[in-house]
């Protein structure tokens, strides 16, 4: 039993590594805040505790979004107060002003969290000018000492989580395939194509967690000197290339979950689909493991993935007249996707390289439209304003 209880901490040592400097980093919060402001130990420690994530760049995000929610909740809060005074009618307005300024400023979903929650505790002791500059100053010293200690959060940089995601879904994908190739050839039952499709599924939607940490890593790259740009644009690549092989794996499972609904894979093409299947299984796993000897000048893995699929397209077609013709359509259609994955592999395909992969959603910004947006959209609605009425 000890020995159980040990490798449950054991095997998880990055998690160990994060609450370990978690811990830490609010502790430090706390001592260095009730050091410097009179009482702003325990908020220094509760915002270093929400800001510190498993990167530099992350809690920066987060401390920046921190201070900003504090200083509009700060200053709603002496609002309000002043107006009402402490009680009932103050509480409310305070929580439905925040939620409006919140959403007139665009603040993301951290900030705008933040707004009431610091507006609230900036209430509870007794507001004051002074109450509230001292909670602004620990809210500042606790995000501070989160960016600090994030540093020593995670022994990789974002490039190398972004490196280390997109190898173990390409693994995972090599793996379900090669499954799918021995299934086919074996003659698989609906119950089998089953199970494929939900571990598809179940890869697709790691798509979002790898689209995230590659755009951490290309924005890391932008703002820190020490990161290597071209790196961080390659993995960001990587990572949409992984995100459309994932897609077209997910598709390959649907194809053979629908041909066993319908009656299973004619005998005529089972070989050539599994040989197929087995090849594009085969090319992720070299584009994962590059070994040196893994490509030749005549060939590479995805070229036999491509001429695995030629094979079985001609097939289904010289076959037409004897097969159902849904089946042929099913067929040409797990050949497009092995032809997708093979370009996304080589990522020389047009969907990868000229087409802007949307960036990070709005919601987890801290602002949803930059300063620079915001004072453009205004200033134009008061020349509008002024053009009308003047």
């Amino acid at each position: 039993m000890f020995r159980k209880i040990v490798n449950l901490f054991k095997n998880r040592k990055n998690w160990v590594r994060q609450i370990l400097v978690a811990g830490l980093a609010g502790g430090v919060s706390w001592f260095v805040g009730d050091l410097l402001i009179e009482d702003g130990g325990v908020v220094a420690a509760i915002v270093c505790t929400l800001s510190i994530r498993i990167s530099l760049h992350k809690s920066m995000r987060e401390g920046f979004g921190q201070i900003v929610g504090t200083a509009v909740g700060a200053g709603i809060a002496l609002f309000t107060v002043s107006v009402f005074n402490f009680g009932f009618i103050a509480v409310a307005t305070t929580i439905i002003f925040c939620a409006v300024i919140a959403r007139a400023l665009h603040l993301g979903e951290v900030a705008s969290v933040n707004v009431p929650v610091t507006a609230l505790i900036v209430i509870g002791p007794g507001i004051s000018q002074s109450t509230a500059v001292h909670r602004l100053g620990s809210t500042l010293i606790g995000a501070a000492i989160a960016i600090l200690f994030s540093y020593f959060s995670h022994p990789n940089t974002p490039v190398g989580r972004a490196q280390i995601q997109i190898r173990n879904v390409s693994t995972k994908a090599a793996a379900l395939l090669a499954e799918m190739s021995e299934g086919v050839a074996a003659g698989y039952t609906q119950k089998d194509a089953g199970s494929w499709l939900a571990r598809a599924r179940l890869l697709v939607e790691e798509v979002p967690a790898i689209r995230a940490q590659s755009v951490e890593a290309r924005s890391h790259a932008r703002w820190f000197p020490t990161a290597e740009k071209d790196e961080a644009e390659d993995i960001y690549i990587e990572g949409i290339a992984a995100e459309h092989t994932l897609v077209q794996v997910r598709m390959i499972a649907r194809t053979l979950f629908d041909s066993a609904v319908e009656g299973g894979i004619a005998d005529s093409t089972q070989k050539q689909i599994a040989v197929a299947l087995s090849a594009a299984s085969y090319a992720i796993s070299a584009h994962v493991e590059i070994p040196d000897d893994i490509n030749d000048d005549s060939s590479s893995p995805t070229d036999d993935a491509r001429e695995a699929g030629s094979v079985l397209a001609g097939t289904l077609i010289e076959d037409g007249d004897d097969v159902d013709q849904d089946q042929i359509v099913r067929g040409l259609s797990i050949v497009a996707n092995i032809g997708r994955i093979a370009d996304s592999l080589d990522q020389n395909s047009p969907a990868i390289t000229d087409v802007i992969t949307p960036d990070e959603p709005a919601k987890d910004r801290v602002l949803k439209l930059s300063p620079m947006q915001q004072t453009s959209t205004i200033r134009n609605k008061i020349r509008k304003f002024f053009r009308k009425y003047f």
